[in-house]
């Protein structure tokens, strides 16, 4: 395992088979999301990028405590309306890069995932939750709307389930968010890191480019009509015969299993 990023708020780590893992460092177990902290962690995010030998990004906090806990109320507390759309330009920023990072990017959720967090851990291409895990937008309780990322959260768990989150601020607890499908998979905390392991993994065995290429897709369907997405993928299936991966993987399944 080698670093490769190591900033006061952002550490990123390498190993020799591409997994990458990204630590939230905020001096605290609830790893709060404060502007110094969104700013490392996006010149992090934005230098790995370009680093084609990551195959899969895992995003953490520090402990086990929390993902992240939500964004600095402290700070927020002193913001005038510039000062609030600066603070939240940037927060946003974070989870685009997280959202269009080349590589998928799973975050590990145990503890509290809550507001911030929980936005962060939505841009995210997977979400494997521990046991016991809070998850909640509860910024309704401290005088303002959930913003940003938590615009896709009716298209994760349906408009019914977001309606109870995103209104009320309750918290919802790890099993009702594997029902509702905010979260791929919920395990036991001691297992946590083992069920990571296994998933990053399984990304290794998988052909890099068209993960990428997939990954890429993904995010252009959502702006795409269904008519036009359908139409566009054409083209990209042609494409992906051009890096190799199609006639080095197919031949390896044709081998495997004549």
């Amino acid at each position: 395992m080698t670093t490769i990023t190591d900033l006061p708020h952002a550490k990123v780590t390498l190993d020799a088979q591409g997994v990458a893992c990204l630590t939230i460092q905020t001096g605290n177990h609830l790893n709060i999301l404060g502007t110094p902290v969104v700013a490392d962690l996006r010149t992090a995010l934005a230098q790995i990028a370009q680093r084609s030998e990551i195959r899969v990004l895992v995003l953490r906090g520090t402990g086990d405590k929390a993902f992240v806990a939500g964004a600095n109320i402290k700070e927020m507390a002193g913001l005038d309306r510039l000062g609030a759309e600066t603070f939240i330009s940037g927060l946003r920023d974070l989870c685009e890069l997280v959202r269009h990072f080349p590589a998928p990017v799973v975050a590990r959720i145990p503890g509290w995932c809550l507001g911030a967090g929980l936005e962060l851990a939505m841009a995210c291409d997977l979400r494997v939750a521990a046991e016991g895990t809070q998850f909640g937008m509860p910024e309704v309780k401290v005088g303002i709307p959930s913003v940003i990322h938590a615009t896709l959260l009716p298209r994760l768990i349906s408009p019914t389930h977001a309606s109870w989150m995103l209104l009320s601020g309750e918290l919802v607890g790890s099993e009702q968010a594997l029902s509702w499908g905010l979260v791929n998979e919920c395990v036991n905390l001691a297992k946590l890191d083992a069920r990571i392991d296994a998933i990053t993994t399984a990304f290794v065995a998988l052909a890099p480019e068209a993960v990428k290429q997939q990954k890429r897709l993904m995010r252009r369907w959502e702006k795409l009509p269904l008519t036009d997405a359908i139409n566009d993928t054409v083209g990209e299936f042609g494409a992906a015969f051009e890096t190799g991966e199609p006639a080095h993987f197919m031949g390896q399944w044709i081998k495997e299993n004549q």
